[in-house]
């Protein structure tokens, strides 16, 4: 039992489905949860996106996504409220219950991914204000006090650490904007901005695909969604989990990003790096205190997510129990090292191949959903590991099935960007069909 106790005594339900009692008021899991909106890589992508694509192309392509995402998520936010399942418990159900450790290092890895990149802008920034500071200085400086902050639960603690922090990010974000105006004037020429050569008729295919390498945030969704209340299933799966958050998230933060990185002047390619520097050269202090505010919500969540897999992944392989504050430790060091190791090139290579796994898994999760073999209201969930077969071949099959067809075309030039589309698609279908006749056996005999 102590391996899901926090240092504040709560349970963090890591090990069994959340019960009504571990459930949140809405808003607070709402502000919990809304922690992920303000990370600067939805400015960046967008704005990179943009200046490949076209801004039109990029537009549209972000209103697909917003509904796409907003569509799937529903569906998971009421399973997950419903069963009170995390990622790695449901996963169970999916695979078998190494199956699901399978699953549940990839989570925590994509996670710890997300937990460098975003550590390090912060880190970046205040090199670059403070003359004298390090890089591996700061690095540590942001790991040590990452830590502390997911130490708390998600009832009790991030929700009013990231409820406080929102509206100082909404308003350095209108603040960047304005600021951005009064320095460098505005122009409408950032709406109707095309690559050299012209923008491609189709791309808006391209920009959507291109976001479905972040199905990570499916598995974000299903592991906070858990923590709602089933009297609050339709607010959560409609604005929560839905369009509201998708569009701040994706639509607004992307027009936001497009706009400053055809206003201010950039040094070199666009990345976070060099719009961070631009931000601190034109607002000094306060761009430097937006920085930290957007980059430290979406790490409590990305630290938090990367502890919880990671302790449950050595709970299932290697029945190791520890708390979860030492897991949170751990996570800060391997976070820290892969900062001062400076690995992103091999890193963003690795978060494709990570990516196809996600989406598989993604697949896989509607076709068992939408069949309804589980509902998940019922007891079967809340079995013990062993009471679940090593692997549900259904599942394992689909699964990997589905990874080795995104992967075959990852690897094919001019056929990658189908890789994603392909990996669901197949994923759904094979685990419809398997689950499918397993039944229909089941059924005759």
């Amino acid at each position: 039992m102590s391996g899901s106790l926090d240092v504040a005594g709560e349970l963090d339900y890591s090990q069994r489905p959340v019960p009504p009692k571990g459930r949140m008021p809405k808003l607070n899991l709402t502000m919990a949860f809304w922690a992920i909106c303000s990370a600067m890589f939805f400015l960046i992508i967008s704005a990179t996106l943009a200046e490949i694509y076209g801004t039109a192309n990029t537009i549209i392509g972000l209103i697909l996504t917003v509904i796409s995402y907003s569509a799937i998520n529903a569906v998971i936010t009421r399973y997950a409220i419903r069963s009170g399942l995390s990622v790695s418990l449901f996963s169970r159900l999916l695979f078998g219950r190494y199956g699901s450790a399978i699953a549940t290092f990839i989570y925590a890895v994509s996670s710890i991914y997300y937990a460098v990149f975003e550590g390090s802008v912060i880190a970046t920034a205040a090199t670059y204000y403070f003359e004298g500071l390090t890089f591996a200085v700061a690095a540590l400086i942001v790991c040590i006090y990452s830590v502390p902050l997911i130490l708390g639960s998600v009832q009790h603690w991030l929700d009013k650490f990231n409820g406080y922090l929102l509206p100082l990010y909404l308003v350095g974000l209108m603040g960047t904007v304005i600021y951005a105006i009064s320095h460098y004037g505005y122009s409408n020429a950032w709406l109707t901005m095309t690559p050299d050569g012209g923008a491609p008729p189709y791309g808006w295919i391209n920009v959507f695909i291109a976001f479905m390498g972040v199905w990570w945030m499916m598995m974000c969704t299903f592991d906070f969604a858990r923590f709602g209340k089933k009297e609050d299933e339709t607010y959560h799966a409609v604005f929560n989990f839905g369009l509201p958050f998708y569009t701040l998230t994706y639509f607004v933060n992307g027009l936001v990003g497009i706009f400053l990185v055809q206003t201010i002047p950039l040094e070199g390619a666009t990345s976070e790096v060099s719009v961070v520097k631009a931000l601190i050269v034109m607002m000094g202090a306060l761009g430097l205190l937006f920085v930290w505010i957007s980059q430290t919500r979406i790490n409590t969540t990305n630290f938090y997510l990367s502890t919880v897999n990671m302790q449950a992944f050595f709970r299932l392989v290697f029945k190791l129990e520890m708390p979860k504050y030492v897991w949170a430790i751990i996570v800060g060091v391997i976070v820290y090292v892969v900062m001062l190791a400076d690995i992103f090139q091999y890193l963003l290579v690795a978060l494709a191949y990570q990516g196809i796994f996600v989406v598989a898994w993604v697949g896989v999760a509607l076709a068992y959903i939408m069949c309804g073999q589980h509902d998940g209201s019922g007891e079967e969930s809340a079995r013990p590991d062993d009471d679940f077969p090593a692997y549900y071949a259904p599942g394992m099959v689909a699964w990997f099935g589905a990874v080795a067809i995104g992967i075959i075309l990852l690897a094919i030039p001019n056929l990658e960007l189908l890789s994603a589309p392909a990996t669901v698609t197949s994923s759904f279908l094979l685990f419809w069909a398997l689950s499918s006749r397993i039944r229909t056996v089941a059924i005759a005999s």
